[in-house]
């Protein structure tokens, strides 16, 4: 459809109409859910038949088949013939699951985070799905909050190019094209700040930590063609994002020149009037839509007030025609004027959802995300070793983690996935882990009966982690340790004096094998552990991808996208923090900022991560050439195994007009290295990488002096100063 068309259509449209396009209401409304009654959700949010032939937009209603009926019946009842926008939470898969977010950005490999977003676009467009909620790139520093698990983690650089990664997965040249949808960045702005690591609550933050750290993945969403942004549900600087004009208006349409569509996030707009900004209905909508708000999720305040404010001269008939314009511009660059069902079709369901192919994608994300964080050298495991495994993720399909909306089970086993690896395997104490959201916060105790059920086996396996169901939205927690039964276990299993491997599942730092989606706190369990893998929730291929890497079928390469703490009390800990006037550097004076209980140091910090190869790093070197900064290193691989190395690059402005961090990777390259073989790789760090926001906001480069420098992590590095004009 022509420009011109779309204003034509506006031109005819009543402003009843238009106020229903800027509305999101989900698909009970539509009466389509089962068991509900449609009568008390129209009477309690105000709503006539008639304002439901109009609504623009809805959530997470799929299926080619429910789709193409619904739309057939919404656009026979809409006067304009106007389609109906399918919208849902696609996060890291629709039904072939990829690992979790922050995994996948563990893997520090950009492809893999696209090639999850390809296939869940694929597979979700042809259920009828237009937009996915996604990505978020929230920077993220407090693995209390749930939802670390949705994010790239706790570096600005990072998070840029996997935002970057997964929009391009998803949208590919454009949403219109067969197999792929529109993207929607959030949360914007600041979300991952919540104090206290609580969900909801309010952000504290400079505009200078803001800028320098929060915002340039959003940025970097909509460089990559990103065509809607989500507020988020905190306030930052006082103001509910929902109603802040600074960020939307300001920042998002007049310094970035975003011209897509934005939405809030479910029910936010009539939060403001909890928050205490808005004094009542009419109010949130007005302040909402001045502050560029377009469409309204799951509240009807824009519908029920707006006619009157516009009435009263309180609000612009203008801001209403540029809010319906966006959302009309959405819908034809995806083609919906045309083909309002888009790639909805049953038989590219059943041959997509699924299939070997993604399958395969899955699988090398699931065994590249991992992160391998201690070996003794009991791994990889010898074929004709008897293998021992216990704890509630020995034999689950449950290791989607949060979000993941369309098929809750379906993971690969890893007592599965370890017999078809042909190992002699024996269980125990497999039961579910019970969640904390139902008040269940263990596994029955069985820890003595399991340790003497494989006390005959050669190696011992501790599958532990959170419940899958505890991480992501309305997830805070305050202790990051596993449930004492699991810590337990890891005990009793290491007193029959066999080696044991600890794998973590989680959506936050962990080990024994530690399932989870987070960053856990793993010191109480280093004592008992021969091995120990942060297995995070890696989705459909979870058993296969690790029983490669328990094997040696694949090389561990993944690397951490958060820094673990020693203990909570660290929180917020992160590699890329500010210098104090007072730092500690191991002297006895007690006036510096140290802990008197506990280093400052994390247990595992960010970019690390072990493999089965011995890695040197030789020959650095560093020289500037046409003012860039040029680095060079020799990586060397002196094992008889192939391996991948992420060769991590970081720089340190020792002298500016703002404090600057004691580090902040600017760079990293990942390459596969053949046994015995060594490579030079050459890193180039520009001026426009060096600048910062300076006292007045102002985006500056300064000349000085720099400090270069190379590792395998933030920690184990080697550095060399130069001065650069």
């Amino acid at each position: 459809m022509e420009q011109k068309q779309i204003e034509s259509l506006i031109n005819q449209m009543t402003l009843e109409e238009k106020l229903a396009q800027m509305t999101q209401l989900a698909p009970m409304f539509f009466g389509v859910s089962q068991d509900t009654d449609l009568t008390g959700p129209l009477e309690e949010f105000h709503l006539t038949q008639e304002d439901i032939k109009n609504v623009g937009s809805t959530l997470n209603y799929f299926g080619a088949e429910n789709i193409i009926k619904l739309q057939k019946e919404y656009m026979a009842s809409n006067r304009l013939h106007i389609p109906l926008l399918f919208m849902a939470d696609v996060i890291y898969g629709f039904k072939t699951a990829f690992p979790i977010p922050l995994a996948l950005s563990c893997s520090f490999n950009p492809e893999n985070y696209e090639n999850a977003t390809s296939v869940a676009a694929a597979e979700s467009a042809a259920s009828g799905i237009h937009l996915t909620f996604a990505p978020m790139s929230d920077l993220v520093r407090d693995p209390r909050w749930g939802r670390v698990m949705e994010s790239p983690g706790e570096d600005p650089y990072l998070n840029c190019v996997m935002t970057k990664a997964a929009v391009q997965g998803f949208q590919g040249q454009s949403p219109k094209e067969k197999g792929k949808i529109a993207s929607c960045v959030k949360h914007f702005a600041g979300y991952g700040a919540a104090e206290g690591g609580r969900d909801y609550n309010w952000v504290d933050i400079s505009e200078n930590t803001l800028r320098q750290y929060y915002l340039p993945s959003y940025k970097a969403a909509l460089d990559a063609g990103a065509k809607m942004v989500m507020t988020s549900f905190n306030v930052i600087d006082g103001v509910p994002s929902s109603a802040n004009k600074k960020l939307f208006r300001d920042i998002l349409r007049k310094e970035w020149k975003f011209d897509g569509t934005t939405i809030s996030d479910y029910a936010a707009i009539h939060e403001t009037i909890i928050n205490g900004l808005a004094e009542n209905e009419e109010d949130a909508a007005q302040k909402c839509i001045e502050a560029g708000v377009d469409i309204e999720m799951m509240s009807t305040h824009y519908i029920n007030c707006g006619k009157k404010l516009v009435k009263e001269g309180k609000l612009s008939i203008d801001l209403i025609d540029q809010a319906v314009r966006n959302i009309l511009n959405l819908k034809n660059d995806l083609g919906l004027f045309e083909n309002p069902f888009k790639d909805a079709n049953p038989e590219d369901e059943k041959r997509l959802h699924l299939c070997s192919k993604h399958r395969k994608m899955a699988r090398q994300a699931a065994r590249q995300s991992l992160v391998l964080l201690e070996n003794n050298g009991v791994l990889p495991l010898k074929k004709a070793t008897k293998i021992g495994v216990a704890g509630p993720f020995a034999d689950t399909n449950s290791a989607s983690g949060g979000w993941f909306i369309t098929a809750k089970n379906g993971s690969s086993s890893l007592l599965d996935a370890l017999k078809e690896k042909g190992f002699q395997t024996k269980s125990s104490m497999t039961v579910p882990l019970g969640s904390m959201k139902d008040q269940i916060f263990d596994v029955e105790d069985n820890t003595e009966k399991a340790a003497m059920d494989l006390s005959d086996c050669d190696v011992l396996i501790a599958a532990v982690g959170e419940n899958p169901s505890d991480t992501g939205e309305a997830c805070s927690k305050t202790s990051l340790r596993l449930s004492p039964n699991q810590e337990k276990l890891v005990q009793k299993l290491k007193e029959t004096g066999r080696p044991v491997v600890v794998i973590v599942f989680s959506g936050r730092p962990v080990v024994v094998i530690v399932f989870s989606g987070r960053p856990m706190e793993l010191k109480p369990i280093l004592p008992y552990c021969d091995a120990l893998i942060q297995g995070w929730f890696l989705g459909t291929e979870t058993g296969t991808g690790i029983a490669d890497v328990l094997s040696g079928d694949y090389n561990p390469s993944g690397r951490l996208a958060m820094s673990f703490p020693q203990n909570v009390g660290q929180i917020p800990i992160y590699y890329n923090n500010y210098r104090t006037g007072r730092p500690y550097v191991g002297t006895k004076d007690p006036y510096v900022s140290k802990y008197l209980d506990c280093s400052n140091e994390p247990l595992y910090p960010f970019g690390y991560g072990l493999s089965y190869s011995n890695v040197e790093y030789h020959d650095f070197k560093v020289y500037i050439e046409n003012s860039e900064i040029h680095a060079q290193v020799t990586i060397c691989n002196h094992s008889s195994r192939e391996t991948l190395e992420t060769v991590q690059l970081y720089v340190r402005d020792i002298y500016a007009s703002v404090v600057r961090p004691v580090k902040e990777l600017k760079g990293f390259q990942q390459i596969a290295l053949n046994p015995q073989e060594s490579r030079t790789i050459n890193f180039v760090v520009t001026k426009d990488m060096l600048k910062f926001y300076n006292q007045n906001l102002e985006y500056v480069f300064e000349p000085g002096e720099f400090q270069v420098i190379i590792g395998p992590n933030s920690r184990d590095v080697e550095t060399i100063s130069l001065q650069l004009s």
